[in-house]
């Protein structure tokens, strides 16, 4: 999953990007509203985490401008001010969330994952399990079995198999994968993709005979149940 990261206070920037790599997301970092601005108009990102006060551009005015443009993109403010009008403001702006700094980087996690899972509209019986048929994924473990076998991956193809289990039954693009799990600077000109998706698919359903991970010739892959 791919989010965009809009502070200007390069340390709590680089603290909050390297947890957020850590558990599997590509991170994309824009030190002001302006770059923001540039970024979110050519990438699609899976939520945004946004401070307020920004320089060339403030945080409010930002999503606003999204908004507008029709882009539902999930928002997650960060502000210092705390009183209840300022986090009101925050959300007439299109806003989804709202976080006073400092803040934990856990709660932030947390509250990341809750928007995803609302989001996408999935029901889990825990704050970290998605499951999809047979094939389960923990956010916190970082664990993935499927008919309670472990499967140990790597964190990309963590990424991807999050990214595809949470878009179960639709076919989903080399473009798009691109986008939702690696990040901005990425050199998209590799056949990485085809790469990642068949290290993937040896681990999740090599030893089964239902293949789960499908490829839909001309148009991508997809994540089934039967």
């Amino acid at each position: 999953m791919r989010i965009l990261l809009v502070e200007d206070d390069k340390k709590i920037a680089d603290f909050a990007a390297k947890g957020l790599r850590q558990s599997g997301f590509a991170v994309d970092i824009a030190p002001d509203g302006k770059e923001a601005s540039i970024m979110w108009g050519s990438v699609s990102y899976d939520i945004a985490v946004v401070d307020i006060m920004l320089p060339k551009l403030d945080g409010l005015s930002l999503v606003e401008k999204f908004r507008k443009r029709g882009v539902k993109t999930p928002v997650i403010f960060l502000s210092a001010k705390r009183e209840v009008d300022d986090r009101i403001r925050g959300l007439q702006a299109g806003g989804d969330d709202y976080m006073c700094k400092p803040f934990s980087f856990s709660e932030l996690l947390a509250r990341i994952n809750a928007l995803l899972r609302r989001v996408n509209d999935i029901a889990e019986p825990t704050t970290s399990l998605i499951q999809v048929g047979q094939l389960t994924l923990d956010l916190d473990t970082r664990e993935v079995h499927r008919d309670e076998i472990k499967i140990d991956i790597k964190p990309k193809e963590f990424q991807l198999l999050e990214y595809m289990m949470r878009n179960s039954g639709r076919i989903v693009t080399k473009t798009a994968i691109l986008e939702h799990v690696y990040e901005y600077d990425f050199d998209p000109q590799t056949n990485v993709v085809d790469v990642l998706v068949c290290r993937l698919r040896n681990k999740i359903d090599k030893d089964f005979d239902f293949k789960m991970l499908q490829t839909v010739r001309g148009m991508g892959y997809v994540l089934k149940t039967r």
